[in-house]
């Protein structure tokens, strides 16, 4: 309650102070409930709180150079299935924040989201379907020194549900435009330094670091159609921890290194992105390190490939490997690998281009453990900057998209993927490997008026784990507003030759969303922008409603 009389007196006081001027209101609602049912097809028994939601109530307001906002949640009585057990039965005002904002200038005090780079070293932000919020509460400064200088600097605690976590998080970073500053043309060269520190009591255990700090730096140019970059980050020494537990008083440092580099020009594209990992998980609290709910993460690591979005393709996804382990049960020091992306146009007209011209893409990504020795007894390692590790993850898709007509068009997907089983599951590395070919065609046909009529065949291949799938949709738009699908992903070579099906819809009216669905979750990873999270499998109804102002 503290909370909103703040953010009101300091509206109000806006208000006076410009009565002159008129501020307006801006934000929105989403709400995101399911209703859970028992099913024994899939053995899933639905919990005592069947209905479960998460709510959201967003509302900023801006006068001149000001803005104020305020986010009211609810996880009543529970939250939906897979989220932080620390949302259930939760609900108040989460983030609150005041921000002033000029050409040269800009503060914000409260709850805020940060980037610093590429978001290696630090990034917060939100994003509820992976039911992650890692805003910092505290102050939030930038300031443009120059017009080729820009400093940020950061200095609060994060958020953990309702509360906030045990560290203090601190850091500072620089933008510097080279080329502007040295009044070079032909090249266009930025650079970018960070410092990020956690600040936690150590309990009076004087093995265990009280600051942990991270420093990196950056460099990316461009040159016409090429371009470039490299972010290479070091960690202090700190203790590594295990499902709340310190694994031991003994110190390991972490180091990241990520080196992007792509030539681009109209109908043409390549990419290319390395990254290596080593003991590079950073939390806020020591203590979070292997939670599986994205909860008190510093920095942003997302899996670096190709992000899928079809039914049997979101199957075998990578989840990151940054962390070290030394146990009897598990080792791991980090990852290696990356990432090529090759686009290409085929020209109206052309042979394969045809009448409307024809899309290519195809990606190629590889990631590997890192090659380490360990002694387990002595908890100690030496990993080797990339030797031959144990393969985690590798992927070829390639993908042809072609318009036949102005009203028919069509997706063609090819995918051969290779995972361990420890990705896919969450648990210990290198027990199992999986192999499955994936095949998707996509068409659709569109109307008058905004109708529209869309199907997708799927085909999955494997020998291993559970087998075979095939999977269609078929979605029919009424109109821009109205739409309606049914699909079903069936493992008919699994042990009880499941149907994962589901039916449901979505309207649409100004700035207003509702949409609707019934059906069974598959269990495994949801990923979204390369983050993921665990999901049981479930069945139920769902529904999601949301209102933009």
């Amino acid at each position: 309650m503290k909370k909103l009389f703040f953010l009101a007196f300091i509206l109000c006081n806006y208000s006076i102070i410009n009565a002159q001027e008129t501020g307006y209101f801006y934000g929105g609602l989403e709400s995101n409930s399911q209703w859970l049912q028992t099913d024994e097809g899939i053995n899933f028994l639905a919990p005592d709180d069947q209905f479960r939601a998460n709510n959201y109530v967003l509302l900023n307001y801006r006068l001149d150079k000001f803005t104020a906002g305020v986010q009211f949640e609810s996880y009543l009585p529970s939250a939906l299935i897979g989220y932080d057990p620390n949302f259930d039965n939760q609900n108040g005002i989460a983030t609150y924040y005041v921000n002033y904002r000029d050409k040269n200038l800009d503060i914000t005090g409260g709850y805020f989201y940060e980037q610093f780079g590429s978001g290696l070293i630090l990034r917060s932000w939100e994003d509820r379907q992976l039911g992650l919020n890692n805003a910092l509460k505290g102050l939030n400064i930038k300031v443009n020194l120059t017009e080729n200088i820009q400093v940020k600097a950061v200095f609060g605690k994060q958020r953990y549900g309702f509360e906030e976590s045990e560290g203090t998080i601190q850091g500072i970073d620089t933008d510097i435009n080279l080329s502007r500053a040295l009044n070079i043309e032909k090249v266009d060269i930025q650079m970018g330094l960070s410092y990020v520190g956690r600040n936690q009591d150590n309990n009076g255990v004087e093995a265990i670091p009280t600051n942990v700090g991270a420093y990196g730096g950056r460099l990316d140019f461009i040159i016409g159609d090429f371009y470039a970059g490299a972010e290479a980050i070091l960690k202090d020494p700190d203790v590594i921890a295990n499902e709340g537990q310190i694994a031991s008083n003994k110190l390991y440092d972490g180091t990241a290194l990520q080196v992007n580099a792509g030539y681009t020009k109209k109908g043409l594209g390549l990419n290319a992105t390395f990254r290596r990992l080593e003991n590079f998980s950073f939390f806020s609290d020591r203590l979070a390190e292997g939670n599986i709910f994205n909860q008190q993460v510093v920095n942003y690591v997302p899996g670096l490939t190709k992000q899928q979005d079809y039914l049997l393709t979101n199957i075998y996804v990578y989840n990151p490997q940054p962390r070290l382990i030394i146990e009897t049960f598990d080792q791991r020091a980090g990852e290696v690998g990356g990432q090529i992306d090759f686009f290409y146009t085929f020209k109206k007209g052309s042979a394969l281009g045809g009448k409307y011209g024809t899309k290519l893409a195809a990606n190629f990504s590889y990631w590997g453990g890192l090659d380490a020795d360990y002694d387990i007894e002595n908890r100690w390692y030496k990993a080797k900057f990339i030797g031959t590790g144990h393969q985690l993850y590798r992927d070829f898709n390639i993908e042809v998209k072609k318009k036949f007509t102005k009203k028919w068009s069509s997706v063609f997907t090819y995918q051969n993927v290779t995972i361990d089983k420890g990705v896919v599951e969450g648990g210990p590395l290198g027990n199992k490997t999986f192999n499955a070919h994936i095949a998707v065609a996509e068409a659709t046909r569109r109307f008058n008026d905004g109708k529209a009529v869309r199907f997708v065949a799927q085909h999955l291949w494997s020998e291993d784990d559970r087998k075979n799938w095939v999977a269609s949709v078929l979605e029919y738009n009424f109109s821009t507003s109205l739409g309606v699908y049914v699909a079903d992903n069936w493992n008919y070579e699994g042990l009880n030759e499941i149907h994962y099906y589901s039916v449901g819809g979505s309207y649409t009216k100004g700035n207003t969303r509702l949409g609707i669905n019934y059906g069974r979750q598959r269990g495994g990873l949801i990923c979204i922008g390369g983050v993921c999270r665990f999901v049981p499998e479930n069945t139920g109804l769902s529904a999601n409603l949301t209102v933009s102002f």
